[in-house]
């Protein structure tokens, strides 16, 4: 007879059988091509309680027990002032995930309430990292791991042309200017957000969404309109005439021909047309 799994061996096994190529096998890649999780490193693993960084801690923990790469992680869970619904799902959503995570208090939603003004998510989204970078620090780790996905990746890239007149990407990882030697990673970063909703969907799991003041009244996963939404929509739409334009627009922030740019930036330093056509500049002689 076979061994009755848990709700919680049911949901890892199915990470690396039935979701083995979109999910895992996507984890694995990102990990090694970047060089996300190294030995003796100690990871700090943020769980917002949405479906992302939940299944980044689960992928986490599978990596801890199977690799040959010896390293330690912590969960970490900030409370920015959720309300005790959603506090509620996201401890037991750990409880069910056997994720034993640590979990902070914080006033982050009422001071961004105060001073957010026309940009509060921006806000938001900096002064919970600031908060995250600062426990991982305490906790002695040396990396922080957000549950950014390619989808996040593409949207944030085709987002910068289209409403910020400029071409910027998500790096897999990135090395911290206020908390020295640490590094913030993104793992799965070569996973689409359309398998971690089938992943979600075929477990029967429910997260939550945002839960900031701005969202909390919207139904579990439902997400508010806005210039992410927007960009969402103009994927799929080129997506049903094209059912590999994801991986060409990840592939193309991999193959950029910075020959063919009229201008561009490296290193804070700005490399405009005609310096760069009269000069013949090549700037990996300026490192």
């Amino acid at each position: 007879m076979a061994k009755q799994l848990t709700p919680c061996g049911a949901v890892e096994r199915s990470i690396i059988t039935r979701f083995r190529k979109g999910i895992w096998n996507k984890f694995l890649q990102a990990v090694k091509q970047y060089k996300l999780i190294e030995e003796g490193d100690k990871i700090a693993v943020c769980v917002s309680g949405g479906k992302d960084s939940m299944l980044l801690a689960k992928c986490v923990q599978e990596l801890k027990r199977h690799s040959e790469i010896q390293f330690d992680a912590e969960y970490i869970v900030m409370n920015p002032g959720y309300n005790a619904e959603n506090l509620q799902l996201i401890q037991s959503n750990l409880a069910l995930l056997e994720i034993d995570a640590k979990i902070f208090a914080s006033d982050i939603f009422d001071v961004n309430d105060l001073i957010g003004g026309e940009h509060p998510c921006y806000l938001c989204a900096r002064m919970r990292r600031g908060f995250l970078y600062a426990r991982a620090k305490e906790l002695g780790c040396n990396k922080m791991a957000l549950g950014h996905h390619m989808s996040d990746v593409i949207e944030t890239t085709l987002m910068s042309m289209l409403f910020g007149g400029q071409i910027q990407g998500m790096m897999p990882k990135i090395k911290s200017a206020n908390f020295e030697g640490m590094e913030l990673i993104r793992p799965l970063y070569c996973v689409l957000d359309d398998e971690i909703v089938r992943w979600q969907e075929y477990n029967g799991l429910k997260f939550i969404a945002c839960a900031c003041k701005l969202t909390e009244n919207l139904s579990l996963g439902e997400q508010g309109q806005s210039a992410r939404q927007d960009v969402k929509k103009l994927i799929k739409d080129f997506r049903s005439r094209n059912p590999d334009v994801d991986a060409s627009i990840f592939k193309s922030l991999h193959n950029v021909q910075l020959d063919t740019l009229p201008e561009f930036k490296y290193k804070k330093q700005t490399y405009g047309f005609n310096e760069k056509y009269e000069k013949g500049i090549n700037i990996i002689k300026n490192d």
